[in-house]
């Protein structure tokens, strides 16, 4: 065992884990790449809506984001299972080393034996990525796929539809072009404008309220905003449509 003092080879309170540590810094990095490779498919797959082009079953792009959602639910089980057995190592200071691998092992078993399609509720960017093909859809005009659709149970009222898309940011009161959503309550704003709002009342150490009328959320923070790929999509569209009938 890496770290270990030749004369307390046997005792606990010689184990040094940075090298585990380092190794899990690595494995970190590798999350990077697999969210990395999820916002590709992501992007893929609404260029595929957007050209209404149709490819092979054999290349949908719901069986690659299921298989990097698979792969970070795997990879993350791992990680945790690695911290929580250096954790317990720690505390407990047992006087002989143990098979740190064969804890490990255990603990990822029993975190894998856990799995189920519902985990993939719990992926924000598999949930991002079903909602944003689905609204894209929904503004062409074309069938929602029900394969691998975990994303039933979420709120109707946070995806947006056709006829209830609104271009315009409740801020700026102007068409939107880089849109952000609201995880938390459903409602879209113009990035820069909707940044420039809660970093002020932050620095006054106020909590920042959603700017849509009538919306009850109160404590709007950073982590609440994702891109919403699908409406700035139909925006652009929808000015392109607007741009060639009025040529």
């Amino acid at each position: 065992m890496p770290g270990r003092s030749g004369s307390n080879s046997g005792s606990t309170r010689y184990i040094s884990f940075s090298g585990v540590e380092s190794a899990l810094s690595s494995l970190k990095n590798f999350q990077a790449c697999i969210s990395s490779g999820m916002d590709t498919v992501s992007s893929v797959a609404l260029d595929l809506v957007e050209t209404q082009t149709e490819v092979s079953s054999d290349y949908s792009m719901d069986r690659a984001m299921v298989e990097f959602a698979k792969m970070e639910r795997e990879l993350s089980h791992y990680v945790k299972a690695v911290q929580s057995t250096i954790s317990h190592v720690k505390e407990e200071r047992p006087e002989k080393v143990p098979d740190l691998k064969l804890l490990v092992e255990k603990k990822f078993l029993a975190l894998q034996d856990k799995n189920s399609d519902a985990d993939f509720r719990d992926n924000e960017k598999f949930v991002q990525y079903k909602q944003q093909l689905r609204e894209l859809k929904k503004q062409y005009g074309m069938p929602a796929d029900r394969e691998y659709d975990w994303t039933e149970g979420i709120d109707e009222d946070m995806i947006v539809t056709q006829s209830q898309t609104n271009f315009i940011c409740p801020i700026t009161q102007l068409e939107m072009k880089k849109p952000v959503k609201n995880k938390v309550c459903g409602h879209t704003y113009e990035e820069d404008a909707i940044v420039r709002m809660i970093e002020s009342k932050h620095k006054r150490k106020k909590k920042a309220c959603c700017p849509k009328i009538g919306c009850s959320h109160t404590d709007m923070r950073m982590s609440d905003l994702i891109p919403d790929e699908a409406l700035r999509r139909a925006i652009e569209s929808h000015n392109k449509k607007k741009k060639r009938h009025s040529e």
